[in-house]
């Protein structure tokens, strides 16, 4: 049995290190490498509504790749698990990509998710500015081997469930 799977890179590539999870979405997809049966990998950059849309075609999994403030140094790479109950009719906003509003969202469209991973990045800054700071463009690659490993992790369970 396999488990459908988004990796969606979400951010605004004008507002600096928000770029993130674009980028590093580009490069998972510019790297080659064939992902197992029912995974999906794109770069939605700004579209919460589209990114709801496509979770509302039905995944297992949505793993989140973004910018996240901890409070822990630039580029600074956190895995976090996040709660997917929402009751909807939040305020839609097309272009705001935080995973509660996505997720309310997704209710309002009549979807659900069951499992939702944030592959977050500390940011250096969020000020207008093209491209990414020196600290997170020095942890794009090991941000895009985290998300390998939870498409890895991910897939092999699935295929134990069978």
């Amino acid at each position: 049995m396999s488990r459908k799977i988004l990796v969606a890179g979400v951010g605004n590539i004008f507002l600096g290190d928000d770029g993130f999870g674009c980028e590093v979405a580009r490069r998972l997809l510019a790297g080659g490498q064939a992902f197992p049966d029912g995974v999906k990998v794109e770069d939605f950059g700004i579209r919460g509504l589209h990114l709801a849309l496509e979770i509302a075609n039905g995944y297992d999994l949505v793993i989140l790749i973004d910018t996240v403030n901890q409070g822990d140094a630039p580029g600074t790479i956190t895995v976090l698990d996040v709660d997917t109950t929402s009751s909807g009719g939040g305020v839609p906003d097309a272009h705001d990509m935080n995973p509660q509003n996505v997720l309310d969202l997704l209710v309002d469209l009549g979807g659900s998710l069951d499992r939702l991973l944030v592959v977050g990045c500390e940011p250096y800054s969020l000020d207008e500015n093209l491209g990414l700071s020196s600290a997170l463009e020095a942890v794009v690659d090991q941000a895009v081997l985290v998300v390998q490993e939870l498409i890895e992790e991910q897939t092999a369970y699935a295929g134990k469930e069978s």
